[in-house]
């Protein structure tokens, strides 16, 4: 579903009303398409999305703080930051028709203007100064684009003008007939013929207009009625001319399908919102929270992803060689017939084939021409004894290979739970550190360390919750004393959790609240119940040459818990 042009009309009137006269305070890159503003107008902070995704591009206001979902600034964003940061929305418009949108913004250095043009695998978002590109976030060259070139230093050149076009505003019987009469395709469809004719006719318009006339928005040309047609058009787009705008969305059992700045007949459960950046924002939900990271975090989950698989393969070789015992024995075989068999063994000899039990095939045993047949046995017999040395080593290595399994699965949990830029650097920094990070090398940001979650219950208990592998430490072995209540999930990476013990005894219901966060703060979050752990903390101990947050526990009971946010103690 597209952003028409109607829809952007309807949010001009809605910035021109929420923005103009607001000062930008903030801006940030929210991901590498798209901007976000912080502006404060009408007394209260105004939150606006600026995306120019080639799958799902738009303009709109959002109900919360936008976040930082890239570790560093692009050049637009840069810029964004000289030339918009500490500026006054000036106006807000759109030009006839287009599917563009223009903010102007009197900056700390002269007038700028934001375009975005939130049209399918065409979208761009500009920022323009006295009709040059300063920059843009889809740069556009000649070899792609003859027309126009977005580049910075270059003129901004407008979409081309839509030839052969009516509009729908002022639309006759005539007009309508002439477009009727001019189709020659009698499997044509009565929407992709008012899509292809007028100004403004996106699908969805078109579909309500057919639906409307027809009460199906599958008409075909050759089958509908023009009066009828333009009647339904006028019922759909008199309201629009004179600016009355109904925002709302369509809604059914596969959740939110459509938004529309009129009501929408043609799709069941279409309701009216308050606003059309509401409406917009159920559709293609707000990227703000947590979510507003997904694009941060896929890499470091691809990442973790193949590191976990190359250790996994490694513990089914280990694991095999445990219980292949075979390849072992044939060596201490061959040694011993070569043995028995020296006296017959010929000058030059390379092979000798023997049978070492009864019922057991022969073996063929290749030989070392210039080797003595006594110093070909012992050869046999040092790879032999490599080989049980070795298979000595076996239990220890799968032990160390099933802690660092065990601690990626945790950093998994842990940039999955992260919710902010710190949280999901110091995942980076750990894996950069355990040599698993195959990238650029990342550096740190900032001199920031995120630090463990601290609740009070309200009759004064204390409870510690880390959210990482670093924070886990912390809560476990420096918050955590050996009388205090500590859980974890039980099975899955997650999050270590303290209760403070204060000489009184912990009510029940404070140990299930902190199960129920200790549920949460996992890789469990999404089950509707978790077993948690429960054990005193001098119970728990440090695996011994384990990464960091790493532990072994013992005399544990259990809670089966619902994974909380927030608990009401």
């Amino acid at each position: 579903m597209n952003l028409d042009a109607f829809t952007l009309s309807a949010l001009v009137d809605e910035f021109m009303d929420t923005l103009v006269g607001g000062r930008v305070q903030d801006s940030l890159g929210v991901d590498e398409d798209s901007i976000g503003l912080e502006i404060y107008a009408n007394h209260r902070r105004q939150y606006l999305y600026l995306s120019a995704n080639q799958s799902t591009p738009r303009v709109h206001l959002v109900p919360d703080r936008l976040r930082r979902g890239v570790a560093k600034p692009s050049t637009v964003g840069l810029l964004f930051r000289r030339y918009v940061e500490g500026g006054l929305i000036a106006h807000v418009s759109q030009p006839a028709w287009e599917r563009v949108l223009q903010i102007d913004v009197q900056g700390p250095e002269g007038e700028v203007s934001l375009i975005i043009e939130p049209m399918e695998r065409r979208s761009n978002l500009l920022l323009v100064q006295n009709g040059i590109i300063l920059d843009c976030v889809r740069r556009v060259g000649a070899d792609e684009n003859r027309y126009r070139v977005s580049l910075p230093q270059h003129p901004y050149v407008p979409p081309p003008p839509q030839v052969g076009k009516l509009n729908p505003l002022t639309l006759t019987l005539e007009s309508l007939l002439g477009i009727f009469a001019q189709n020659d395709d009698p499997k044509k469809k009565t929407h992709q013929l008012l899509t292809a004719r007028l100004l403004g006719a996106s699908p969805l318009v078109a579909k309500e207009i057919v639906f409307r006339a027809t009460r199906s928005t599958e008409t075909k040309a050759a089958e509908a009625d023009p009066e009828k047609l333009l009647a339904a058009l006028h019922s759909l787009v008199d309201p629009l001319a004179r600016r009355e705008w109904q925002p709302g969305i369509a809604e059914g059992e596969r959740g939110i399908t459509a938004f529309s700045v009129y009501p929408l007949e043609s799709q069941p459960g279409w309701r009216r919102v308050e606003s059309v950046s509401e409406a917009l924002t159920l559709y293609y939900s707000a990227p703000v929270g947590e979510d507003a990271y997904n694009a941060a975090k896929k890499p470091i989950q691809e990442e973790i992803a193949e590191g976990a698989a190359k250790i996994e393969g490694r513990l089914v070789s280990l694991r095999r060689s445990l219980k292949d015992e075979s390849e072992r024995e044939t060596l201490k075989q061959s040694g011993e017939l070569i043995l028995a068999y020296q006296y017959s063994i010929a000058k030059g000899q390379t092979e000798l084939k023997a049978q070492y039990d009864l019922d057991a095939p022969e073996l063929s045993i290749p030989l070392d021409p210039e080797l003595t047949p006594l110093e070909n046995a012992q050869r046999y017999f040092d790879k032999y004894n490599r080989a049980k040395r070795a298979l000595e080593d076996v239990p220890g290595l799968i032990e160390e290979a099933e802690h660092d399994l065990d601690f990626l699965k945790q950093l998994a949990t842990d940039v999955q739970l992260a919710a902010n830029w710190t949280e999901i650097d110091e995942v980076v920094q750990t894996l950069q550190a355990k040599g698993i990070w195959r990238g650029k090398p990342q550096q740190k940001i900032g001199g920031q360390k995120s630090a463990p979650l601290r609740v009070v219950t309200s009759d004064g208990f204390v409870i510690w919750i880390g959210r990482n592998s670093r924070q886990n430490e912390i809560v476990t072995f420096d918050k955590g004393s050996p009388m205090d209540l500590w859980l974890h999930a039980r099975g899955v990476g997650g999050s270590h959790v303290i209760i403070k013990f204060d000489g009184r005894p912990i009510p029940e219901r404070v140990i299930e609240g902190a199960a129920a966060l200790a549920a949460y703060y996992s890789a469990s979050r999404g089950e509707g119940k978790v077993i948690v752990d429960v054990t005193e903390r001098r119970y728990v101990r440090k695996i011994k040459g384990g990464a960091v947050g790493m532990v072994t526990y013992r005399h544990e009971t259990t809670r089966t818990v619902s994974p909380q946010a927030e608990t009401d103690f």
